[in-house]
């Protein structure tokens, strides 16, 4: 039987799941926000606005057993953390991104990704502490390719609001704060700045000054 495993794009490296799940969850979340930003009252509806970013993310869900005794004894570990912790490290992003894996499995699957969550409930804990048994739960969202380098600040003095909603407005003025000021949450700052007292009515394409 084959088994489910994770390719690593960079490197070539294969990581074999010692048992393949018995199910496994598909998760589709489509590009939709709040047309509002925080503490911006656009609408009186029982129901926010929505903006329709396109795009979206889709998440699969895997449930694995992980198990010393279930390894051949001649390369049987005694603590079974030894055999989840090379996907632990999937999700560890120290130089700033997360590596592209692929999931396969079979002729059924073949998905690029990046694993966002690994969650383990270890049990069959000897009386030195050492565990040989883990339930492992693993989150990969797909992805098309590399991911993107993470944002840099950058030092201009000015920006250029970019319309994202089909009259042109909806600015995304967190995005504009994450670019000028790298940090989104201080759109607030940037909007008061440039004296804008409705972020959402700034038409496409004016240039706000950056705070110093």
């Amino acid at each position: 039987m084959e088994r489910v495993a994770f390719l690593v794009d960079a490197t070539g490296e294969r990581i074999d799941c010692l048992v393949n799940p018995e199910t496994l969850v598909v998760r589709r979340l489509a590009g939709v926000r709040p047309a509002a930003l925080p503490g911006a009252v656009v609408g009186t509806g029982v129901d926010d606005a929505l903006l329709y970013t396109g795009g979206g993310r889709t998440e699969l869900v895997l449930d694995l057993l992980f198990d010393v005794d279930l390894v051949e004894p001649a390369h049987r570990p005694d603590d079974v953390r030894d055999l989840t912790g090379r996907l632990w490290h999937l999700a560890e992003n120290g130089d700033g991104r997360l590596p592209l894996v692929r999931l396969v499995w079979g002729k059924s699957w073949n998905l690029p990704g990046v694993v966002v969550n690994v969650a383990e409930r270890l049990d069959a804990i000897d009386a030195t502490g050492t565990p040989r048994r883990s339930w492992l739960r693993l989150k990969l969202v797909r992805t098309e390719g590399e991911p993107p380098a993470p944002p840099q600040r950058t030092s201009a003095a000015a920006v250029q609001v970019t319309g994202n909603g089909a009259d042109g407005a909806g600015v995304r003025f967190d995005l504009l704060a994450a670019t000028a000021l790298g940090d989104p949450t201080r759109w607030r700052e940037l909007a008061e700045h440039n004296d804008v007292a409705n972020p959402l009515a700034v038409p496409a394409g004016s240039v706000l000054g950056v705070p110093s």
